[in-house]
């Protein structure tokens, strides 16, 4: 819907895919073999040089290049691409560096790999971070959709105490099913009870929506709020309640390529896959409408690519 700046048409979105290898470059021979399973993320390439590319933290380089929608640079052995716009996984094949490029963990099917490359490892990162190793601590999650659901089955992976934040008690008895506590947002008492709980809240919630009221429940100065969802308008954040609560707030965008990796072997370890559908890509619009109307749920749908040549 253009919220994203995406403008660039036509084009063949998606980022999150995975299937198996079909040809190998030279550079990438030691690395990949024909016939292995893969997956690819929200990004096909970068510099490789800068600091941050060095520090594993890719997706911060000025150069990175998105898996659709970005152009292509020049003088990266396919100067025939330069200059135009990357297409994504709804394609029947597509060419990545090997630095961005993911081994699937031996028995995970590739419709759980592909989502993870996305919701995996844009949850993983922040969680990473502020929990990952450490013994005591606590988690909230604002939202339960796809990013809040993966939110919820990792950090309790990671041995933390996790909470969901929900507008209403609508999604309460998917979420203790998966052994979170739940809060409803408004409920002040309840809110009120939860002051100086959590190291780190995710909010993944995707539209805009008022804040403020979960800033108290953040331990202060080392709990940390931590934006996920993608939200073009400014959040609304009062000062008084930062200065008080010495509140910590950051953006968080998916994962570099190492951790990319590490998500993917974790996952497989703790048996965490995403909710799928697998859907023909005639039903890719429905299933679109579906995730803008939020009647999906936490599910994601998965297009079998062969359906493509159908359309």
């Amino acid at each position: 819907n253009g919220d994203w700046a995406v403008g660039k048409y036509p084009i063949a979105p998606g980022h999150e895919m995975a299937g198996v290898v079909r040809a190998v470059g030279d550079k990438a021979a030691g690395s990949f073999k024909v016939g292995e399973k893969v997956a690819v993320g929200c990004m096909v390439h970068s510099c490789m040089e800068c600091e941050l590319c060095k520090q594993g933290l890719e997706q911060h380089c000025p150069k990175m290049c998105q898996t659709y929608s970005s152009m292509f640079p020049k003088d990266c052995d396919h100067d025939d691409c330069a200059d135009t716009w990357t297409n994504g996984g709804y394609s029947t094949d597509i060419t990545v560096h090997q630095r961005f490029v993911f081994k699937v963990p031996e028995g995970m099917p590739l419709e759980t790999a592909g989502p993870l490359c996305c919701a995996g490892v844009t949850t993983y990162s922040p969680l990473a971070r502020h929990i990952k190793g450490k013994e005591n601590m606590t988690v909230g999650v604002v939202g339960f959709g796809g990013l809040g659901m993966m939110a919820v089955k990792i950090a309790k992976a990671m041995g933390a105490k996790v909470t969901v934040f929900g507008r209403s008690e609508a999604k309460k008895a998917e979420a203790t099913a998966l052994g979170a506590d739940f809060a409803v947002m408004t409920d002040e008492a309840v809110i009120g009870s939860l002051g100086r709980t959590f190291d780190c809240i995710l909010d993944t919630v995707a539209v805009h929506h008022e804040i403020n009221g979960i800033i108290s429940t953040l331990k202060a100065y080392t709990g940390v709020l931590v934006l996920i969802g993608g939200i073009p308008q400014p959040y609304a954040v009062a000062g008084f309640p930062m200065i008080f609560n010495g509140t910590r707030v950051e953006g968080t965008f998916i994962g570099g390529c190492a951790l990319t990796q590490e998500m993917l072997d974790f996952c497989h370890a703790h048996k965490i896959s995403p909710e799928i559908e697998i859907i023909h890509a005639k039903d890719a619009e429905a299933a679109l409408h579906k995730l803008h109307d939020s009647s999906a749920g936490a599910k994601r749908f998965v297009i079998r690519s062969e359906t493509l040549k159908e359309m």
